[in-house]
């Protein structure tokens, strides 16, 4: 009989989780898997509910083809991720998702890609041979202290706030556990939110008296798509629920700039190249109604798109990602036409970082957007080409010479890598 999904977690979770995993591959009904993928999961080592080897059976059992770790400040997951991965010979790339000041270029008081903050961008170091994740770990571990010195006065913030009511969390016993910091990790805005809606729940209770406390005691408004989840007391993702809403409506109340913990967008731009990995601007665009729940309708980059895509052509960028299902298609033909323009390869990745997110992006099966399933091939075959050789990474000198044609190159690529996973 088929296991439940707290029950997987549980096993997929724990310790040893990789000898469970390949238990579970001989014991448990094997997916139909199509031609899905997915460059960005989130795992443990930053926040989701899935640890490395939970992410990849997950994105498996959704019926991917392939698997793409992609945490924030961190890349600690990768041999747990790719063991996995190898285990049920699926295809896996792997990356890191970090935060650059763009305080020296034309648009430090922009607020471009960030719903917290202007003049800091989301991006991402795609394709990260394999042998180089150490390093870049290494590279992220003083910006993941730095990060938790913010936390903490973000913790005092939120005790100031929420006290009142009897609502407080300590930073080493409420936050840090929820977290794999001492594994490489990183402490993010999540965790202190979920640390919160964990207290929240513990001491006002779920359901109409959570709901109760947000509408009349605290005064903030409340969705009625989240109330409804928040009323069901059954609700196994009640917790993620309520983070939720506390990333959209609360997090701006304790919110501190995160300033020395953001290097300089032209150091990881360095970072990405001297490793062979690809940097790429995790494109946003103006959002209305939030799938995951946890953004306000806000105004992001598509008023000055097209000089910000210059700009970081321009500054060495090599990848543009974004998300099919988040935008709009008048925002994704323009972005696209964009990246045809100033030669940046296009990558997706569907953010998976809660429950009730989907592994499959339905949106990308429109076939307008097949150069993805390409680009993720290319990326898998990027990774094991240059661990073994960096002269033949995806933009190698090399590379570059024998295909100049990026979107040749993409071909040529992910005809590498979906012959090494026949």
């Amino acid at each position: 009989m088929a296991k439940t999904r707290e029950e997987l977690l549980n096993l997929l979770n724990g310790e040893n989780a990789l000898e469970n995993f390949k238990a579970l591959l001989e014991t448990e009904p094997k997916p139909v898997v199509g031609r899905d993928v997915n460059n960005h999961i989130h795992t443990t080592y930053s926040f989701s509910p899935y640890s490395p080897t939970a992410a990849v059976w997950f994105a498996r059992a959704a019926g991917l083809c392939t698997c793409g770790l992609m945490d924030h400040d961190s890349i600690a997951g990768t041999e747990e991720f790719l063991a996995a991965a190898n285990a049920a010979h699926m295809g896996a790339t792997i990356g890191i998702e970090c935060r650059v000041s763009f305080k020296n270029t034309p648009f430090a008081e922009k607020k471009m890609n960030n719903p917290d903050q202007a003049g800091v961008v989301y991006m991402a170091l795609h394709g990260v041979p394999h042998d180089k994740a150490a390093e870049v770990n290494a590279f992220f571990a003083p910006y993941r202290a730095l990060r938790n010195e913010r936390n903490k006065k973000m913790v005092a913030g939120i005790n100031e706030m929420m006290g009142k009511y009897g609502v407080t969390i300590d930073f080493e016993k409420d936050v840090l556990p929820l977290s794999n910091f001492a594994k490489g990790g990183s402490v993010t805005e999540r965790h202190l939110s979920s640390a919160l809606a964990y207290k929240m729940l513990e001491v006002v209770g779920g359901g109409q008296k959570l709901v109760d406390f947000i509408k009349n005691e605290i005064q903030l408004p409340l969705s009625g798509k989240i109330e409804g989840f928040l009323l069901d007391e059954s609700n196994p993702h009640m917790m993620y629920d309520l983070l939720g809403w506390i990333k959209s409506q609360l997090i701006s109340r304790f919110y501190i700039d995160a300033t020395d913990e953001c290097p300089d967008v032209t150091e990881i731009i360095a970072l990405s190249n001297r490793i062979g990995a690809i940097s790429a601007y995790a494109y946003l665009g103006d959002v209305g109604d939030s799938v995951t729940g946890d953004k306000r309708a806000q105004k992001f980059e598509d008023d000055f798109l097209d000089e910000l895509v210059e700009y970081v052509a321009k500054i060495g960028y090599k990848a543009i990602t974004y998300m099919p299902s988040r935008n709009t298609k008048a925002q994704l033909t323009r972005l696209r036409a964009l990246c045809e323009k100033y030669g940046l390869f296009q990558i997706s990745g569907e953010d998976i970082n809660q429950p009730r997110q989907s592994f499959v992006c339905e949106a990308q099966r429109d076939p307008e957007f097949a150069n993805l399933y390409e680009a993720t091939w290319a990326l898998i075959a990027h990774e094991w080409r240059a661990t073994a050789n960096p002269e033949d990474g995806f933009f190698s000198e090399k590379s570059i010479a024998q295909w100049p044609d990026l979107n040749e190159r993409v071909k040529v690529f992910s005809q590498f890598g979906q012959e090494m996973y026949k």
